[in-house]
């Protein structure tokens, strides 16, 4: 089977950006994300974190 889509994408040109472009996005996105956690406050965190806590004890009260 794979011999059939090797086959395809030969014929394809300019099929070898597409492999470049897509590591290019992975890259963009998991360095854009680790430079989003270490510049993100500590307080901001926290309150993130105690959400589900709060939505649990808001719905028994109801």
């Amino acid at each position: 089977m794979l011999k059939f889509i090797k086959g395809n994408l030969e014929a394809i040109d300019g099929v070898t950006i597409y492999p470049i472009i897509s590591l290019l996005i992975f890259f963009i996105f998991f360095v854009a994300l680790f430079w989003w956690v270490f510049t993100t406050k500590k307080e901001h965190i926290n309150e993130v974190s105690q959400l589900p806590l709060d939505q649990n004890q808001e719905n028994n009260q109801l």
